[in-house]
């Protein structure tokens, strides 16, 4: 007798959620149910996969094997049904992941674009940081994840979608030093205690500490959960703060007393793509990047009329 699937992903939920309880909440069956089928495993596999403990579980040295592959496994399962659902193209049902400093400038137009083209597509969005999008990806939970790159993880496909720019965000007031000389605004030349920075696992934190040539985080450094929470306060004159350009039009029309410089060239830039499964039949991806390009392309001319 083989396992299955079911049995599969009711251990998946018990090692992710750990406890019987929480695991039988998340598959949506009782606790005994869920408990009698991980029991099931154990004795077709003939190892022991949990320790049942008092507050919950641990994984055996078998059970952490078992969890990698029933991992891939249920990737692999997910990615045959997602292949047969878009194997007419841009179809069905699409779920995309997006990180958070990304979807609120994007998705709107993006999504608005593909309305447009087609009524009947059901579009599912995932908004997370990058490394719970790309779990979700390797699960078959998101078709495809728009994201910054260098990705940690490698054989993905991916779609480079636009070159999103740094620019230097803060009051007029602070920003003043360098309007006679914009050649010495460079990233280097910022002061680390003055530049407040997403909170920690955001990587747009991580990319503006590496391009400004930072090991840490300065003492003003106040953690902000999203770019909208930034661009307020350092509109306040709480410091200062890197802006992407897919940002500029949504936060200087949210933050009026935002003040805006580029810096001297070559200017710092992230680079957006869409990544997905390698492998497949992936005739869907490329006219979802043409949409996703053409939404980053308007969003790109807005931010040069905002800070030319």
């Amino acid at each position: 007798m083989n396992p299955s699937l079911k049995q599969l992903r009711y251990f998946v939920a018990l090692a992710e959620t750990g406890g019987f309880g929480r695991a039988a909440e998340t598959v949506f069956v009782s606790q005994p149910a869920l408990s009698q089928q991980i029991k099931e495993l154990e004795t077709i596999l003939g190892v022991e996969l949990v320790e049942r403990l008092p507050r919950g579980i641990r994984l055996t040295r078998a059970g952490r094997e078992v969890l990698e592959r029933s991992r891939r496994i249920l990737g692999e399962v997910a990615e045959l049904e997602r292949a047969a659902r878009l194997s007419r193209g841009l179809t069905g049902r699409l779920r995309l992941g997006v990180i958070p400093t990304v979807a609120p400038y994007l998705l709107p137009i993006a999504l608005t674009r593909l309305r447009a083209r087609d009524l009947t597509l059901d579009i599912r969005v995932r908004e997370a940081q990058t490394e719970k999008l790309l779990d979700d990806l390797e699960a078959g939970r998101v078709d495809a994840v728009v994201a910054a790159l260098p990705l940690p993880v490698a054989g993905l496909a991916v779609e480079p979608l636009i070159s999103d720019r740094f620019v230097l965000a803060g009051t007029a007031a602070r920003l003043a030093r360098w309007v006679g000389d914009p050649e010495a605004l460079r990233p280097t030349s910022l002061a680390p205690d003055q530049l407040l920075l997403l909170d920690e696992g955001h990587c747009l934190a991580d990319q503006a500490l590496e391009v400004c040539g930072l090991r840490g985080r300065g003492r003003v450094d106040l953690g902000a959960s999203s770019l909208a929470t930034l661009s307020g306060l350092v509109a306040e004159g709480f410091g200062l703060t890197l802006l992407p350009e897919i940002a500029l039009r949504a936060e200087t029309a949210a933050a009026p007393g935002l003040a805006l410089m580029r810096f001297a060239t070559p200017e710092p830039a992230r680079e957006l793509a869409l990544v997905r499964r390698a492998g497949g039949d992936g005739g869907w991806a490329a006219p979802l990047a043409d949409l996703l390009r053409e939404a980053g392309a308007e969003l790109m001319g807005s931010a040069r009329t905002v800070c030319p």
